[in-house]
């Protein structure tokens, strides 16, 4: 194969943009990685990480537990571009470099040469297309559907090249190039069926580093690669890892994760817990980023005839104070939500009352949620829940339990709108079961969010043939998404995410309450553990323990 050194070109319209916003998400949220050691990494050692959930499936593109299964997926493959931390932008990794055609249909990416698979299969256009054509296939099994809609195929221009081609404009695809879920896999990955790779065994990357075991609800054991050497050329370590081995250990209790990490039977935690960061904070140095992407708060589920009604929804706006849930469940390290995307995202708009972009948008005021309500025929019964024509205005709401302050907040939430006469039952449940609620659509609120570092992320969600369409058939705001994956402009694309907000905001599509921020804390020995741009546990190459 052809070795590739044209400088890496990127589309600067849709790269460029991302810079501003992420570069204030890596320096107001407490910094992104453990103080390092005064001596030089040391090579070898292992690190046993715990995890809060089981991840579920091991195959990047497959339906896993969030985060938990990401953190160890990114250590298996790698991707075509790797978006910057430090400034959102997107860089060479396999490939060298790309391009785009001016309607954002077709995508050329030159690959790097000389990198190989953990099988020793070489790396080539071929991998590229065979992987992209099974996320493709896999449709809705696959958390990378969204990126693929239009897609036509693969090209092989040569060994080196590949041509990806859309029927429709996508301008979000090469961000989405650099997400776990596009990581490129070998050839005997995709030769195995989608649904038999969960456990791992017929996952093949080309990543710093290899399954070794995988035993469910327990551990995920990963060795080092001895000859990676083509990580991206920006982080702190492009070659082999400096640990032998990574544990990743289920630990569901946030208090028994605490403890451990506090008795020395684990190296690092994630998914600290707020209660638990004052602790923690006097003891280690504490690795945390602000979240890209759809904040923490209520979708409505616009299929269901009580909450299709504006008035309902607004009114459910006004009766929820999100400083107050912030303020019961969290700490000062997550932000009040004023946008349905974090702040940290780029595209971001506030369109809280008071901003420039906030016509329409409801604020807090629980009296005018009773009025508006009393107005629309919604009368009080004697247990204090409004009923109209017969129906009762009692919604089911459902939510995941890998979060620990969630319960909190939905308890204060389930308060604050019973004060209105709006009654919540909470239904909550694992990941799976979940995402088997949402797929019942036996529900009218649900509570969640979605990280990753492009407003592109709200598509799968709000408009009417995303993956998850919350059934609005909102014609403007299916016309602002499309008008968003043809711009060619950042500056014109974070335009058009400022209006899909705004949109948003004026349909009551979504109550925002809280931003997220991911805590990680590390021993006293243990040093470069860094969230990537979607503030997810990036690849752990430059992660190290000081010698015993």
């Amino acid at each position: 194969m052809t070795t590739h050194r044209t400088p890496f070109r990127l589309v600067a319209a849709i790269a460029a943009g991302t810079a501003a916003a992420l570069v204030m998400a890596a320096c107001s949220s407490g910094g992104t990685a453990s103080t390092s050691s005064s001596s030089k990494p040391v090579d070898g050692g292992s690190l046993t990480y715990a995890i809060a959930n089981d991840p579920i499936t091991l195959n990047p593109t497959g339906t896993g537990a969030g985060n938990d299964t990401l953190a160890i997926t990114r250590q298996l493959v790698d991707s075509l571009l790797w978006q910057d931390p430090s400034d959102g932008s997107l860089k060479p990794w396999l490939a060298t470099k790309y391009s785009a055609n001016a309607d954002a249909t077709a995508f050329t990416f030159d690959l790097r040469s000389g990198v190989t698979f953990s099988d020793g299969t070489a790396f080539d256009a071929t991998a590229v297309k065979d992987t992209f054509d099974d996320i493709a296939s896999a449709g809705a099994s696959s958390t990378a559907a969204a990126s693929f809609s239009g897609y036509t195929g693969t090209k092989v221009v040569d060994d080196d090249t590949v041509e990806v081609d859309f029927s429709t404009p996508n301008a979000a695809f090469p961000n989405a190039t650099a997400s776990v879920a596009l990581g490129i896999v070998a050839p005997k990955t995709t030769e195995t069926p989608f649904d038999d790779r969960a456990d791992g065994k017929a996952v093949i990357g080309t990543g710093p580093f290899t399954l070794q075991s995988y035993t469910k609800n327990t551990s995920t054991v990963l060795t080092k690669r001895k000859d990676y050497d083509w990580g991206p050329a920006a982080r702190s370590n492009a070659g082999a890892a400096h640990l032998s081995k990574v544990t990743f250990q289920v630990v569901p209790e946030a208090s028994v994760r605490t403890g451990s990490l506090q008795s020395g039977q684990l190296d690092a935690i994630s998914s600290v817990q707020p209660s638990d960061v004052d602790t923690l904070q006097a003891q280690y140095d504490l690795v945390t980023r602000a979240n890209p992407g759809q904040v923490f708060g209520l979708t409505f589920n616009q299929k269901r005839p009580i909450v299709s009604d504006l008035v309902v929804r607004k009114a459910i706006a006004q009766a929820v104070d999100p400083k107050a849930v912030r303020d019961t469940a969290l700490n000062d390290l997550f932000k009040v939500a004023d946008s349905v995307l974090g702040s940290t995202t780029p595209g971001y708009a506030d369109t809280s009352s008071g901003s420039a972009a906030s016509s329409g948008s409801a604020t807090y005021d629980p009296k005018a949620a009773a009025a508006a309500l009393d107005d629309a025929g919604w009368k009080k019964g004697s247990d204090g829940i409004r009923s109209k024509d017969g129906t009762k205005l009692q919604l089911k709401l459902v939510w995941i339990t890998n979060f620990g302050p969630n319960q909190t907040s939905l308890e204060l939430i389930q308060q604050e709108l019973g004060k209105v006469g709006v009654g919540v039952t909470l239904e909550s449940g694992t990941v799976p079961q979940y995402l088997a609620n949402l797929t019942s659509g036996d529900w009218d609120l649900s509570w969640d969010n979605s990280s990753r570092a492009d407003g592109d992320v709200l598509r799968s969600k709000f408009s009417s043939s995303g993956a998850q369409s919350i059934g609005a058939s909102d014609t403007t705001l299916d016309a602002l998404f499309t008008k968003e994956l043809s711009q060619s402009s950042a500056s014109d694309r974070s335009a058009t995410f400022g209006e899909i907000q705004q949109r948003i905001a004026s349909q009551v599509d979504f109550v925002p309450v809280h931003e997220l921020t991911s805590i990680i804390a590390p021993a006293t020995d243990v040093h470069g553990i860094v969230f990537g741009a979607d503030t997810r546990l990036d690849q752990l190459t430059g992660a190290w323990k000081d010698a015993s």
